[in-house]
């Protein structure tokens, strides 16, 4: 990467939205399970700072996968940021945060359905949802890492989920269906959550979706789809 890098303020924001059972952050490292095609296995990113590096270690299962696994890494951590141009730009504000970058999303289906139950409430609440709603459905996974117990749910398995299914997990029906909306898109091809080339169409695609308003459109696009315009203006602390 392209120095200086905010390594520690990363870690710290994925550390309080880590979701229990597929994310794991210690005063170190960023460790999770990875489910890509068949292949199936654990991660770990520690810091290499004297070389300007992230070092990355894999279960040898996800060896087939290496290319796109090391490809959603450099999204979580901004890797292709070029904190030298933020910082002419941004000036006394980036200032303070040297190195600071956008985390990005292993993956887009999981971060989506993150902005979703992050509606109006609290991260800690969101991030305790997200726990439950992967242990309920994703994949269980034998990992021998502790606290890394299954993958993410995919959109395959969450379009055909019912509403009673993920409100039984203390969501609301407004966001269950929100959320099987948003699968059932995904799926269809009608959403794409990779950086794409139109974002402001699938931002507008987004919104249509029922539940899905212009904050967590924008919050998507800016995870996601990693779109350097993406602006969650109505958000009450951004108004603030």
């Amino acid at each position: 990467y392209r120095p200086p890098l905010a390594w520690n303020e990363l870690l710290a924001f994925l550390s309080a939205r880590a979701v229990a059972g597929v994310e794991v952050v210690t005063a170190t490292a960023y460790q999770r399970t990875v489910g890509i095609g068949k292949h199936r296995g654990v991660v770990s990113v520690s810091h290499a700072a004297e070389k300007n590096q992230l070092k990355v270690e894999l279960s040898a299962a996800l060896i087939p996968v290496l290319v796109p696994v090391l490809a959603r890494l450099k999204k979580v951590f901004d890797l292709d940021a070029g904190p030298q141009l933020i910082a002419k730009h941004l000036g006394k504000i980036a200032a303070k945060n040297p190195g600071l970058r956008v985390p990005g999303a292993f993956d887009g289906f999981e971060v989506a359905v993150r902005a979703i139950l992050g509606q109006q409430v609290t991260v800690k609440a969101a991030t305790t949802l997200s726990g439950r709603f992967a242990a309920k459905f994703g994949e269980t996974i034998a990992t021998g890492t502790a606290g890394l117990t299954h993958l993410h749910p995919t959109a395959e398995r969450i379009a055909r989920t019912s509403v009673a299914e993920i409100a039984s997990l203390g969501i609301i029906a407004k966001r269950a269906e929100a959320i099987i909306a948003l699968a059932q898109a995904v799926l269809k091809g009608q959403i794409s959550l990779e950086p794409a080339v139109n974002v402001e169409e699938q931002i507008a695609q987004l919104i249509e979706l029922p539940g899905i308003g212009e904050w967590t459109a924008q919050y998507i696009a800016m995870r996601t789809l990693a779109w350097p315009d993406a602006f969650p203006h109505t958000d009450l602390v951004v108004m603030q």
